[in-house]
């Protein structure tokens, strides 16, 4: 298709019409939510997904029968009215399952939460003595200056504790020795319910019962998180809705305070609200004209933390019935491993006497890590899962490669000055509203993600001023002073950061 040439534009406050629909730029969970929500009421809607998929990084990837879920995408929220909307699209699919999850460290495997005696059995008197020592020894010495995580929780949980359970898995999280991580990010996140708020009450009691429980069962699709999505899809076009896919999005056209045209797979459409879960790195990149200078350095200083799934078909039905293990082991790449039968049992083939299993590694893009051949990572990812006596690499029946771009914005030190800076420029173009996790720059997860989409369908529908940039994982709306969540000292200069904008190409 070629693009065809402008006609009338939408004029200000116009009314949404076939002629100028609502477009959502992007069909994950908050663009598919958008778009449901707005067919529902009758309103001409058009979905617009680059690839040929729905679901964005919540999609389910299928080969030969087997089904993998990236990430794992445990549904449980206590926000009632996305709970009420899940439900609504999933009916009897929607199964309850039970959770389990256990910590791989030191060739052994300790329940999560920690348990005090199963820690106690699996350290050994030996070995449980000196971190006792250690821990003592660091309750009583001079804390002395703290600028980094090793040094922050060494002082409170000692040496040994800290080489145990904290070092290796912080650090192939964040992909920079932990020394290089702030100790004011230690300060904040190793409180309320957390692995390190989990190992301080397996050892030393939790006082004051300050450590939430943790969920025992929750909700998922019998066919993994893709079904959702893809159900959502359906019931779009089945209400008189678009979904368009591999219809990437390459110009947004802004004359007059609005967006007047969106160009997309070959075409282009007059909307008369734009709801984005783009990237802001993007939006900024395909804005016609330009946006400011000061904008588009900001868009380009955005930092990301990829991840790339290894996904294994393996022969043998029940290597081991966790929903995912975390990995703490040293001299394995691999930070966390998911058993797809045990989130639900028709992710395998029935009769197949196989599992389907994924590894996950966590890099930036463009790294060495993120960069390997993949046939290199499905040999690496067979090795390492022999290596932690899960599964014989032999039994591999065959394996692929799933990376995830942008999986995880970072907070570094000068993100909120950089997602202010932009957030300025886009309070002056009335029709668009950003939503979902990289469409804010905000590490939701996908309840919240849908929960944006909800409070702009309301900002469109019902002329409601919802604060979308408010809406926040931990409690719904922010109403107070929000920390520094930067993790780095000196945040990492990613190859992705030299790649210029799609403007500048």
């Amino acid at each position: 298709m070629t693009e065809t040439q402008p006609s009338e534009t939408p004029p200000p406050g116009a009314a949404i019409t076939p002629e100028h629909p609502v477009v959502v730029l992007g069909a994950g969970p908050a663009g598919l939510t958008a778009g449901y929500l707005l067919a529902k009421q009758g309103k001409p809607v058009v979905v617009l997904e680059s690839t040929d998929q729905v679901g964005g990084i919540a999609r389910t990837q299928v080969r030969d029968g087997y089904r993998f879920d990236l990430g794992g995408h445990r549904f449980f929220t206590k926000v009632k009215e996305v709970d009420d909307l899940w439900h609504e699209i999933m009916k009897e699919e929607f199964l309850r399952r039970p959770r389990k999850s256990r910590i791989y460290w030191n060739d052994k495997f300790l329940e999560y939460p920690l348990q005090g005696m199963d820690v106690i059995r699996k350290l050994g008197p030996v070995e449980l003595t000196r971190c006792m020592v250690s821990y003592m020894w660091a309750a009583i010495k001079p804390k002395g200056p703290e600028e980094s995580f090793e040094e922050w929780v060494s002082n409170r949980f000692g040496k040994r504790l800290y080489g145990h359970f904290f070092k290796t898995y912080t650090e192939k999280l964040w992909g920079v020795p932990a020394t290089e991580i702030r100790a004011e990010w230690a300060a904040q996140r190793i409180k309320g319910l957390s692995f390190f708020a989990a190992a301080k009450s397996a050892f030393f009691g939790n006082q004051g019962n300050k450590i939430k429980s943790l969920i025992s069962e929750f909700n998922y699709p019998r066919y993994g998180p893709g079904q959702m999505w893809e159900q959502m899809t359906a019931d779009i076009r089945d209400q008189g809705g678009e979904v368009r896919l591999n219809a990437p999005v390459t110009k947004l056209r802004v004359s007059e305070g609005r967006v007047v045209e969106v160009v997309a797979g070959g075409e282009t459409l007059r909307p008369s609200h734009v709801i984005s879960s783009l990237p802001l790195r993007t939006t900024v990149g395909i804005a016609e004209p330009d946006a400011p200078r000061d904008v588009r350095d900001a868009a380009r200083g955005l930092r990301y933390r990829e991840f790339l799934t290894v996904l294994l078909v393996i022969d043998g039905e029940d290597l081991f019935d966790d929903n995912w293990i975390y990995i703490h082991q040293p001299g394995v790449r691999v930070l966390r491993i998911q058993n797809f039968k045990s989130w639900s049992p028709w992710m395998v083939p029935e009769g197949s006497g196989a599992a389907s299993i994924g590894m996950e590694y966590f890099c930036f893009e463009g790294d060495e890590l993120w960069s390997m051949d993949d046939d290199d990572l499905v040999a690496m990812a067979s090795r390492e899962i022999e290596r932690l006596n899960l599964a014989r690499a032999n039994r591999v029946k065959f394996g692929f490669v799933e990376r995830v771009h942008k999986a995880y914005p970072i907070y570094d030190e000068l993100y909120s000055e950089r997602v202010r800076t932009i957030r300025g420029w886009l309070e002056g173009i009335d029709n668009l509203i950003q939503v979902g996790r990289n469409g804010l720059h905000r590490y939701n997860n996908s309840d919240h993600s849908m929960l944006t989409a909800m409070r702009a369908v309301d900002n469109i529908l019902l002329g409601t001023d919802h604060d979308i940039w408010a809406v926040n994982a931990e409690s719904v709306y922010h109403e107070e002073h929000q920390e520094n969540e930067d993790p780095y000292r000196k945040p990492p200069e990613t190859p992705a950061m030299s790649q210029p904008l799609a403007s500048e190409r």
